[in-house]
């Protein structure tokens, strides 16, 4: 009788979310078996428990998905389910808390690429401002944004102090070149996009982060890249579905353009849903991240 394909679902949370056990079920797996509330110190004890119950043939059907909220909480996870496998007992292990890790590379990629075509320029030679960047989304984007190069900064629409923390917790963490700032009023922002290249908007749904007259002030402005697709947008001006659409309200910077959330959204989807099918594909073990999100991310815009 063939194995069917098993994936262990683990999340710090009370509830697993709806829409990671959607994906992996389209993705191909069989079984989902999700767990909540689970603890770093668990993981050890449930990833044997998930190994050593299964022949070599079916652990090639079985992986793990670690869900939650705290992004840096998720790698402390996969990295300890590692040392709890022993060959040729080992599986997949596939972190995404709250789909801040595929979000942020679907986001990055498609700013890349319209930087890219559109201004010849690398993420390497530009100043990025993230707003939200204090949330899981924003704190995954602005690391992907600085591992890559970009003088990339977390903005806070509340306090200076919660920026910088978030900036150097995580710059210690992935040896990222983050910089904390607040913005929490229009004349802020337009002081922090004055010499800004790029923005990520990655705020709290049906948030409108920057407006028509704050566009209208910036001049150096080539790509703003929009992840809120309830109304209002994060980014006035910005449609969902724009993928290198012109930046309506940036009129001192014609050539800016603006990717909505719609279109980084759809790279999001392929993006999980190739990440979950690979787990079903490979002979080896693979272990994602937000760095192979964005690896694959590059190959799907």
């Amino acid at each position: 009788m063939s194995k069917r394909s098993i994936l262990h679902m683990f999340d710090p949370m009370p509830n697993n979310s709806p829409f990671d056990i959607n994906m992996a079920l389209d993705a191909g797996f069989d079984v989902l078996m999700p767990y909540s509330n689970v603890k770093l110190e668990n993981i050890q004890n449930l990833t044997q428990d998930a190994i050593f119950s299964r022949s070599p043939s079916g652990i090639k059907k079985t992986a793990i998905f670690i869900g939650g909220r705290d992004i840096g909480l998720a790698i402390d996870m996969l990295e300890a389910t590692k040392p709890a496998m022993v060959p040729p007992f080992e599986v997949s292990v596939f972190a995404d808390p709250s789909g801040a890790y595929t979000t942020a590379a679907a986001l990055v990629a498609c700013v890349e690429k319209a930087l890219r075509q559109l201004h010849g320029k690398e993420l390497k030679d530009c100043k990025a401002l993230v707003f939200g960047g204090t949330g899981p989304v924003g704190i995954a984007t602005g690391i992907i944004a600085s591992l890559q190069g970009a003088d990339t900064f977390l903005v806070d629409h509340l306090s200076i102090d919660t920026a910088n923390d978030s900036a150097k917790q995580y710059n210690r963490r992935f040896n990222a070149k983050l910089t904390g700032a607040v913005a929490g009023n229009d004349a802020e922002k337009i002081a922090l996009l004055a010499d800004a290249d790029i923005v990520f908007c990655t705020a709290k749904a049906g948030i409108r982060v920057l407006s028509a007259s704050v566009l209208a002030k910036t001049q150096y402005l080539k790509v703003a890249g929009d992840v809120n697709a309830v109304p209002p947008a994060g980014i006035e001006g910005v449609e969902s579905n724009d993928m290198a659409a012109p930046l309506k309200f940036a009129t001192q910077a014609p050539n800016a353009v603006g990717v909505g959330a719609l279109a980084v959204g759809n790279v999001k989807y392929q993006l999980q849903h190739e990440l979950l099918k690979s787990m079903l594909k490979t002979d080896k073990p693979v272990f994602i991240d937000f760095k192979e999100a964005f690896n694959k991310a590059r190959t799907l815009v």
